[in-house]
């Protein structure tokens, strides 16, 4: 980050913009946008925060300047403070490839940046899908073995109801019967399990749907939504 924000931070003559860089010259933590619910403009979290500290960056708040600062607004012990020409730097704006005009008041341009979707990112991603629909590339061979778990590549494979016994025979696995049943309850959350006991008295499982297909709505989001809207932003 300090070699990448090194002219932006020296543009106003600031004689320790040396030592920043060498201190702040690492990965820095995502630029997050925040939300009107949360105040001002500031680089997130408390523990964001300390990340920032750690690179010499004062996270509680954008200014308006590169330092030195007046008197007014001080630099505090934690460094300067970023500008929102420095963010968008940092997001991938680079004024040069990608280019975009933030308009506002401070806090709604650093919104309007730390919640835009980094550019070069969505080049390579838009690179990426486009090559995979021209069929671009080597192919590689799918792991199923490690892709999914055993439980559920025997109830897929049966297509049919399966005691806990069968399961494990057909999964070739040696675990227990409430391992078994915990397994089918974390699938139950993406998939509808079919249940019926047996005249044994042995519960049968089926894997039936994929409960993305049907809206899942009975998933524990629709009642947080409901009853607590305000937290939803």
């Amino acid at each position: 980050m300090g070699e990448t924000l090194r002219d932006l931070m020296a543009e106003n003559g600031w004689e320790g913009v040396d030592d920043w860089v060498k201190k702040a010259n690492d990965i820095a933590p995502t630029i997050v946008g925040g939300s009107k619910k949360h105040g001002g403009a500031d680089l997130g979290p408390t523990r964001a925060k300390r990340a920032w500290a750690a690179l010499g960056v004062d996270a509680y708040g954008v200014h308006d300047t590169a330092p030195p600062y007046s008197d007014k607004r001080p630099m505090t012990e934690y460094g300067p403070k970023l500008t929102c020409e420095m963010v968008a730097r940092l997001q991938g704006w680079d004024h040069k490839e990608y280019k975009w005009t933030f308009t506002g008041p401070k806090t709604s341009r650093y919104r309007q940046i730390g919640n835009a979707f980094p550019p070069p990112v969505a080049k390579a991603l838009g690179l990426a899908i486009g090559a995979a629909l021209r069929h671009e590339g080597e192919k590689r061979q799918l792991e199923t073995d490690r892709a999914h778990d055993l439980v559920y590549r025997a109830l897929r494979a049966a297509g049919d109801f399966m005691t806990v016994e069968q399961i494990m025979a057909k999964a070739d696995i040696q675990l227990t019967d409430p391992e078994i049943e915990r397994r089918i309850t974390l699938l139950s959350r993406d998939f509808e399990i079919a249940k019926v006991e047996q005249s044994t008295g042995d519960l049968a499982y089926k894997l039936v749907e994929f409960k993305a297909f049907v809206g899942q709505n009975d998933h524990l989001r629709h009642e947080y939504v409901r009853t607590k809207p305000q937290t939803i932003s």
